[in-house]
């Protein structure tokens, strides 16, 4: 349990510096750097972390299970196409709205979450967790309207209309990498160092693809990426790489042992909805122990009620009338019984105890 709370911190403290990090690498509202290098640095970062994870695993006895069929191989493509687009999309975001905002319309990550899991994995949400989503929705968009009171504005959101749309973009890809990530993650049980490894090896190759194309796009006129991929680099923006690289990591854990709403809720509260299961789970087996113990009662006071009936009919009435005998000493002689309890009565009592029974 203690590790959920660990998981739980460091990846609350990760997503909530990753736009302050992000805003910081730029140099008077722009990127020094090519920002597309950022996101493959990550990936070879987590892919590097991910196989030296799974070799450790493979020197322990079991092996891990690695499944290497093509059919299920293929399906890790597409989530990285997703991510790709999703992680430049988050720079081009923060070129138009601050960080505050950014965070913010980082929580609209949970509404379109709510909506995937319901259309795409069938699970139901209940009442007042549909109602949550439509009150954080509501809630995200109005803290985006500024008041322009007596004087005239241009505008009543709080950013350029391209930041919000980019934003809603953002949170709408994140979704659905998210739950096809965890459909992936949970499909069988292979080890989750093998799985990261598919999922970043088709990472780093997309990337690295986006890169090509770009230098395509402009004629190799600063040279091919390789030469510059660290051109404007600062401590900030390694700490940026870092941060994407152990935010996917830790998200790539809690999607293999729990589920995206937990996910996409830490950034919001960093009480883990599935400890929270786990302890509604515990409460309903002592609910359900005590239920049991609680009907089984009645069938015991009947089988001992039974019991008792049993024994009071296999022993003469009359014996357990009779009180128990004195105790004596050496000297003592043994008193006779009473004589309306006599066990043996003459012939001439007979009737007359009956009589005065009768009386």
């Amino acid at each position: 349990m203690m590790q959920w709370y660990l998981v739980a911190a460091l990846l609350t403290v990760l997503t909530s510096s990753q736009g302050i990090l992000t805003t910081l690498s730029q140099s008077n509202g722009e990127y020094k750097y090519d920002y597309a290098t950022v996101p493959f640095l990550a990936e070879v970062f987590k892919l590097a972390v991910s196989s030296l994870l799974l070799w450790k695993e493979c020197q322990k006895s079991p092996l891990p299970k690695m499944t290497t069929e093509w059919k299920t191989v293929a399906l890790y493509p597409i989530p990285s196409v997703i991510y790709l687009i999703h992680n430049n999309v988050q720079f081009a975001t923060l070129t138009y709205v601050d960080t505050s905002t950014y965070q913010i319309m980082g929580n609209l990550k949970i509404v379109t979450t709510g909506i995937l899991f319901r259309l795409f994995l069938g699970r139901k949400l209940s009442n007042l967790q549909w109602m949550a989503i439509v009150l954080l929705a509501v809630g995200t968009t109005t803290s985006q309207v500024r008041g322009c009171g007596e004087a005239s504005c241009d505008s009543l959101l709080s950013a350029p209309i391209q930041g919000y749309m980019l934003g809603v973009l953002s949170a709408c890809l994140s979704a659905l990498a998210g739950v096809y990530t965890e459909f992936l993650m949970k499909k069988n049980n292979d080890s989750l160092y093998w799985q990261n490894i598919q999922l970043y090896t088709f990472g780093t190759i997309f990337n690295m693809a986006r890169l090509l194309v770009d230098d395509f796009r402009g004629g190799f006129e600063n040279g091919p990426w390789w030469q510059r991929i660290f051109d404007g680099y600062t401590v900030t923006t390694w700490m940026v790489v870092l941060n994407l690289g152990s935010t996917g990591l830790l998200v790539s854990w809690l999607m293999k042992y729990a589920d995206n709403i937990v996910k996409a809720t830490i950034p919001c509260s960093p009480i883990m909805d599935h400890l929270l299961e786990e302890d509604q789970m515990n409460i309903r087996d002592l609910l359900k122990k005590a239920k049991a113990i609680g009907a089984d009662e009645p069938r015991a006071k009947d089988s001992r009620k039974r019991k008792v009936a049993g024994d009071s009919a296999a022993t003469p009435s009359n014996s357990q009338s009779l009180p128990p005998p004195p105790l004596t000493t050496g000297s003592e002689r043994v008193q006779d019984p009473p004589a309306e309890v006599d066990p043996k009565p003459v012939d001439g009592d007979k009737k007359k105890k009956k009589i005065t029974f009768r009386s």
